[in-house]
Order: structure tokens, then C-alpha cells, then sequence
């Protein structure tokens, strides 16, 4: 007997409310299933905000693997947009949150063949208003270090010092994708939908500004420290 047929008989012997609630569970177990699978593919393992009187600065870790059908496009030349944008939202007791600020960072990976090495441009603001005018490039002997440096995020300049209040905690949602958009047009037909190109993950979380440390001024102090010790002896 197929399972079409043992399914039918089901339906028709069991109760409505029975079959509703088999129904909805076997419906959350699925979902559950798909978003077990979509945090493993990637997720933000920390998050930190710090103020000084120059802005606003965001630091992040984000783990994912690189799909083999992004690695084999990149070893045929084929560029990697990736894109992080952060939005500070500031709490409101008798309406909605409002947002402060919206900031966006754009990273371009791409394999250089006659070097055989990896070329990473970090641009500020979206692609498609700045173009590929890069205000840091750096180059890597090979992909996996190009890929750790696009996971980390450190002190990323997301705001005025003004715009947000010091100790006080704001809500931050934080997003992070392969950008498809920025992909070839013949590109962009045939991985519409496709799994193996799903590089994104989002978390909102409520975070405090830290106040940043100055590590010029710790520095000087522990070089006077060690002069006073070389001077006693």
C-alpha cells in the first residue's frame, strides 16, 4: 500500500481536531528544521558597541562557511560583494523606537590570476552610490584569510558621538549578506533561489556604547613605568 493512499485512509479515520494538530506540528517541526539549518549556515557570535568623542564604532564576529559554488566562482574571476548595514534605534516608552542612524559597508573579494592572490576593497556606503572608490584595500596569500578578515569587524564607525547617548542602551539590528545583485546578469538567473548561495544572517540586539580605552595614552604609561624601573636599578 503507498504512503498516498495510507495518508488518505488517515485523513478520513481521524478526527478534524486530531488531524489539525498533527498537522500544525509536523508544519513547526519543519519550520524548525529549516531555521536549525539557516543558523548554522551563519551567525553573529559577538557584537560589541564603543563611543569616543570622534563617533560611534561597531565590532563584530561573524561565522559562516564559504559555499563551493562561491569558491569555484571566485577562482574563475568572478568578484564577491558582501555587505553589512547596522541600525541604531533609540527606545521610546510612548510610541515606536526611533532609528538614529543606518550605516552600510561594502567588501569586495576578488582573485587576482597573475598574482594567484586575493584582493579584499572595503567601501563605505552601498555599491551602488559609491562605486568602487575603496577606503582600505588589502591583498592575502590565500582565501581563508581573506574570508577572516571579511568575519570580523573591528571598530566600524557607525555614527556621530552625538547622535548616541552615552550609557545608555540602544537596540542595534545588525545584517550581513552576499550581496547576489552585484552578480554578472547570467550570474544572477541561475542562482536565483539556490541554497548554496544563501550567505545572510540578522540578530537585534540591545547593547550600551562602551567607552573606547585610549591605548596611546596605556602605552605611554607603561613605557614611564619602565623607565622608573630602569632608573631605580
Amino acid at each position: 500500500m503507498s504512503t498516498t493512499v495510507s495518508f488518505t485512509q488517515f485523513l478520513k479515520n481521524a478526527k478534524p481536531d486530531s488531524v489539525l494538530r498533527r498537522l500544525l506540528a509536523f508544519w513547526v517541526c519543519t519550520v524548525m528544521a529549516f531555521a536549525g539549518q539557516a543558523a548554522l549556515a551563519a551567525e553573529v557570535s559577538q557584537l560589541k558597541m564603543e563611543r569616543s568623542d570622534e563617533g560611534v564604532y561597531l565590532s563584530a564576529s561573524i561565522q559562516f562557511d564559504l559555499p563551493p559554488a562561491v569558491e569555484d566562482a571566485l577562482l574563475k574571476g568572478i568578484p564577491m560583494f558582501f555587505v553589512a548595514e547596522a541600525d541604531i534605534y533609540r527606545s521610546r516608552w510612548y510610541w515606536y523606537d526611533k532609528r538614529i542612524t543606518t550605516a552600510t559597508r561594502t567588501m569586495r573579494l576578488a582573485f587576482q590570476p597573475l598574482t594567484r592572490r586575493w584582493r579584499l576593497n572595503v567601501l563605505p556606503g552601498a555599491i551602488s552610490v559609491t562605486g568602487l572608490r575603496a577606503s582600505f584595500s588589502q591583498n592575502y596569500d590565500n582565501l581563508d584569510d581573506a574570508v577572516a578578515s571579511i568575519q570580523r569587524f573591528s571598530r566600524w564607525r557607525i555614527a556621530d558621538a552625538a547622535e548616541v547617548e552615552p550609557g545608555v542602551r540602544h537596540n542595534v539590528d545588525f545584517r550581513f549578506r552576499l550581496d547576489l545583485s552585484q552578480l554578472p546578469r547570467p550570474f544572477q538567473i541561475g542562482v536565483a533561489g539556490q541554497k548554496d548561495w544563501a550567505i545572510t544572517v540578522e540578530t537585534n540586539r540591545d547593547l550600551v556604547a562602551e567607552p573606547i580605552r585610549d591605548l596611546s595614552r596605556d602605552a605611554t604609561k607603561d613605557l614611564s613605568r619602565e623607565a622608573g624601573k630602569e632608573a631605580e636599578k
